[in-house]
C-alpha cells in the first residue's frame, strides 16, 4: 500500500538509489572510504603529538637560584651588603636600574649623567678618570722633557768633563724636579729611556725587560693572592669585557656586561663613600669590546652587539656615538701606536676600520666565513694583527698586504676560536677553542703549533673562556670550571699551577692582565663580579 502511494519521481529516485549501492559495492568503495578516513585519523593524531610532545620548557621568568653560604661568598658575618643579593648571580638575570636604562635604542650621543645608575657617584668617577689621564701626561712629559735635555748635553770644552748637575724626577712631589749629582748621570739616563720606549711602545709593552734566550720570568705564580678586599661586584649580570686602565699609578678596571652597562672599579678608592663602583648603560646590547689607549685614558671606547661603537669622553662627560653598523659588532681593538683608527668585526666574518676624524670607514674586507671573535697586534710590528673566528681559524693578516685576502699563517682548530692573542714579545700566540685545546703557535714565521689540552665547555650561562698571557712569554691564564685560574706553562707545554682561593664563588671566565704592575691580574665572572689578584710579598 505504501509502494502504491508514490509518485513516480519517487519511485525513480528509490532505483537510482539502489543501483548506486550495487555499483559502489561491485567497485568496494565504501571499504576503501572507511581506510581512507581511518589513515586520516591516524596522521592528525601524530601530527598533534609531534607539535606538543616533548613539550619545549618555557622561558622562567624567576630563574631557580642557588643559595650560598657567607663563608663560599667571601663575606664577612657582619658585613652590611648580606641584605642586598644572597643568591649565587651566576644563573640569576637582573634588570638593570631603570634610572641607568634608556628609553629606547637612542643613536645620538648620551650624556653620561643621565645613563648613570647612582648619579650622586658620577661626579667621584669623573675626578678619578680626569686626575689619572692627566697624571699620566705630566708623567710622561716630564720624561720625554728629559730625554730631550740628555740628547742636547754635550761635553764642556776643554776639560770634557760633563755639566756638575742635571734635571730628574723626585721629592716629595712626583711631579716636582731636583738636581741630581752627576755620579748619577749615567744610569738615569739609561733608566729614563728604558722607562719611555716602553711608554710609547704601547700598554701591551709590559714593563718587564723580556729576556729571549731563556723561558725564565720574574712573576711566581704562587705568590698570586686573591684577598676579600679585592673582590667587588661592579655591573649585573654577565660581563663580556674586562680591561685595565692602562697607567702605572692606578688600578681601574672597566668592564661590560650583556645588558649593555658599562661599570667602572677605582680598586684604590679609601674615600668612607661609596664602594669604588660606577655603573653607566650606554649600550641596549651585549658590550662585545672595550679600548683604552695610554695616551688619552680619560677616552674609552665600547662597542656593542647593537650595531654601536661608543666612545666616553670624561672631559666631556658624554657617551658619544663614533659609529652605527646594520650588522652586530663582535669585537674591537686598536694599534697601539695609532689613536685615531678603530678596527671591529661586524657581520658574518666581516673587518672595519673606522676614521675617527671623519667618521667614516676607507677598508672594509671579508676575512673570515664566520663572526671574529677577537682582534689583536702585534707589539714588534704593529702591522701584523690576528683574528680569531668562529669559523675554526685564527689568521695573521699584514695590513700593508690584506687586500689580497690571503692571511700569513691560519691556526686550525676543530671547533670555533673564541680568541687569538699574541704574547707580550709579540713571538707567540695563544688561542683558545670550543674543541677544548689551548694552542700555542710560535717559532719561525709561526710554524709551530703546540695543543694543550682544557676543559673549555662553558655552557650557556657563562662567557667562554679566553686565555690571556701575563706580564711575559712564560705563563698563560685560563679559567676552569672549578672556580679557579689554570696556568699553563709555555716552556713546559703543559698546566703548571691552579690558583685557588675560598673568596672565589663563581667561576672566573675572562682575563685581564694590568699592563705596569706585575703580579696583579684581573678575573670576571657571569655574575658581575671582579676579582683582583696581587703579588704577595711574603714570598
Amino acid at each position: 500500500m505504501a509502494s502504491q502511494a508514490l509518485t513516480e519521481y519517487e519511485r525513480k529516485r528509490l532505483e537510482n538509489i539502489r543501483r548506486n549501492d550495487e555499483m559502489m559495492a561491485a567497485l568496494k568503495l565504501q571499504s576503501k572510504a572507511s581506510e581512507l578516513s581511518a589513515a586520516s585519523k591516524r596522521q592528525r593524531v601524530e601530527t598533534k603529538s609531534e607539535k606538543v610532545y616533548p613539550k619545549s620548557k618555557p622561558k622562567v621568568e624567576t630563574p631557580i637560584v642557588l643559595r650560598r653560604s657567607l663563608r663560599a661568598r667571601g663575606i664577612p658575618p657582619d658585613a652590611k651588603s648580606v641584605s642586598d643579593d644572597i643568591t649565587e648571580p651566576a644563573t640569576k638575570i637582573r634588570k638593570s636600574d631603570p634610572k641607568s636604562m634608556p628609553s629606547r635604542r637612542v643613536s645620538g650621543p648620551l650624556e653620561m649623567i643621565e645613563v648613570c645608575s647612582e648619579r650622586e657617584s658620577h661626579r667621584s668617577l669623573i675626578e678619578s678618570i680626569v686626575g689619572i689621564s692627566i697624571k699620566s701626561l705630566e708623567s710622561r712629559s716630564v720624561k720625554e722633557e728629559l730625554v730631550d735635555d740628555v740628547k742636547d748635553f754635550k761635553l764642556e770644552e776643554g776639560n770634557g768633563s760633563f755639566p756638575k748637575e742635571i734635571k730628574t724626577e723626585g721629592g716629595g712631589n712626583e711631579n716636582c724636579l731636583k738636581m741630581e749629582p752627576i755620579d748619577n748621570y749615567p744610569n738615569l739616563i739609561k733608566t729614563q729611556t728604558e722607562e719611555l720606549t716602553s711608554d710609547i711602545k704601547g700598554h701591551w709593552t709590559r714593563s718587564i725587560k723580556m729576556e729571549h734566550k731563556t723561558d725564565g720570568s720574574r712573576l711566581k705564580v704562587g705568590s698570586l693572592v686573591l684577598n676579600a678586599d679585592n673582590i667587588a661586584r661592579v655591573v649585573p649580570g654577565r660581563i663580556m669585557a674586562v680591561r685595565f686602565f692602562p697607567c702605572r699609578d692606578s688600578r681601574m678596571i672597566v668592564v661590560g656586561n650583556k645588558f649593555g652597562e658599562v661599570g667602572f672599579w677605582n680598586a684604590d678608592h679609601q674615600s668612607e663613600e661609596g664602594n669604588g663602583v660606577y655603573l653607566y648603560h650606554p649600550h641596549s646590547g651585549p658590550i662585545s669590546g672595550i679600548s683604552i689607549q695610554w695616551h688619552a685614558l680619560s677616552k674609552v671606547h665600547t662597542s656593542c652587539y647593537d650595531g654601536f661603537i661608543r666612545l666616553m669622553d670624561a672631559e666631556k662627560e658624554m657617551f658619544d656615538l663614533l659609529y652605527r653598523s646594520e650588522y652586530t659588532v663582535y669585537s674591537l681593538s686598536q694599534q697601539s701606536n695609532d689613536a685615531n683608527c678603530l678596527y671591529f668585526a661586524e657581520g658574518r666574518g666581516g673587518l672595519n676600520i673606522l676614521d675617527k676624524r671623519t667618521g667614516n670607514c676607507p677598508m672594509e674586507w671579508m676575512l673570515h666565513e664566520d663572526r671574529i671573535n677577537t682582534i689583536d697586534f702585534s707589539v714588534e710590528n704593529c702591522n701584523i694583527m690576528a683574528t680569531g673566528s668562529s669559523d675554526g681559524t685564527a689568521c695573521l693578516w699584514d695590513l700593508r698586504s690584506v687586500n689580497a685576502e690571503k692571511p700569513l699563517k691560519t691556526i686550525n682548530h676543530k671547533r670555533a676560536i673564541h680568541s687569538a692573542y699574541f704574547s707580550p714579545s709579540g713571538r707567540f700566540i695563544a688561542t683558545t677553542s670550543f674543541d677544548d685545546n689551548v694552542g700555542i703557535t710560535g717559532g719561525v714565521n709561526f710554524k709551530d703549533t703546540l695543543m694543550i689540552p682544557h676543559d673549555n665547555q662553558t655552557g650557556r650561562w657563562i662567557s667562554s673562556f679566553r686565555a690571556i698571557w701575563g706580564w711575559d712569554d712564560s705563563y698563560i691564564f685560563i679559567g676552569n670550571m672549578k672556580r679557579a685560574v689554570d696556568v699553563i706553562s709555555r716552556a713546559q707545554r703543559k698546566k703548571v699551577f691552579v690558583l685557588q682561593s675560598p673568596n672565589i664563588s663563581a667561576i672566573p671566565c675572562r682575563f685581564d692582565a694590568h699592563p705596569y704592575d706585575v703580579g696583579t691580574l684581573a678575573g670576571a665572572t657571569s655574575g658581575g663580579q671582579v676579582y683582583m689578584w696581587t703579588m704577595s710579598q711574603d714570598i
